[in-house]
């Protein structure tokens, strides 16, 4: 579904990532380990179009992506739960689900039943401002406004950050529904490692902004993972 090649990311003068590849395939789950600032959130914003890559190529879903601005790369299918959940805290969970519409026909502007199933708590809290729930409930907010959209690649900027065990279970059967309906890729970023091995198919770890490992989980140990992305 994704594969990008020689990612290259500059802020001003310096260098962020460094010819970072990475493939993603519908139905897996992949994974981009490392310590703090090794360059992990950059490259979802790289792959989101939130900031304009320095080089290299994109393909989502056989068709070749230049450097585009975010909401094109969502009407392309691409859907980015961003760090720290980003919700709109005066609207309502309604308001914030509907605002998924926007890279959407008119004919798909309506929140399917799936979310629900997915997320039951949001129907108890339709009109309920985003600011007014819970950290856990604003991230299944956040990741239900990006399924919304009907993504073919969604990608989780550390999911599990600040939120309570319960959520994070949850969150994780989310993802597992998810990967075995099989028609979108998920690129999780993620500090919790014990989540992350878990769910992994394949497993991208960054040092430095660049690539030091990159294969499918049962290509490697846990224990070398972890020795690779331990402070």
């Amino acid at each position: 579904m994704l594969n990008i090649e020689n990612f290259t990311l500059h802020y001003g003068h310096s260098q962020i990532l460094y010819d970072v590849s990475l493939e993603a395939r519908a139905g897996e789950v992949t994974c981009v380990m490392g310590t703090n600032g090794v360059g992990k959130t950059s490259l979802i914003r790289a792959i989101s179009g939130m900031h304009t890559r320095s080089g290299g190529d994109m393909v989502l879903d056989g068709e070749t992506l230049g450097k585009l601005p975010p909401h094109a790369l969502a009407q392309k299918g691409v859907a980015v739960v961003p760090q720290g959940r980003e919700i709109f805290p005066l609207l309502s969970v309604r308001e914030n689900l509907e605002t998924g519409f926007a890279c959407l026909p008119a004919k798909d502007r309506h929140i399917p039943a799936e979310i629900f199933e997915l997320f039951p708590i949001l129907n108890e809290f339709m009109d309920r401002r985003g600011g007014d729930l819970s950290g856990g409930q604003q991230q299944q907010l956040a990741i239900a406004r990006a399924l919304i959209t009907k993504p073919k690649l969604l990608l989780l900027d550390e999911p599990t950050e600040g939120i309570q065990p319960n959520i994070i279970q949850q969150i994780g059967e989310v993802i597992r529904l998810l990967r075995k309906r099989g028609d979108m890729a998920i690129v999780l970023v993620e500090q919790y490692f014990d989540f992350a091995w878990e769910l992994a198919d394949r497993i991208i770890v960054l040092q430095r902004g660049a690539v030091i490992f990159a294969g499918r989980k049962e290509s490697t140990t846990r224990e070398e993972i972890l020795s690779k992305v331990s402070v």
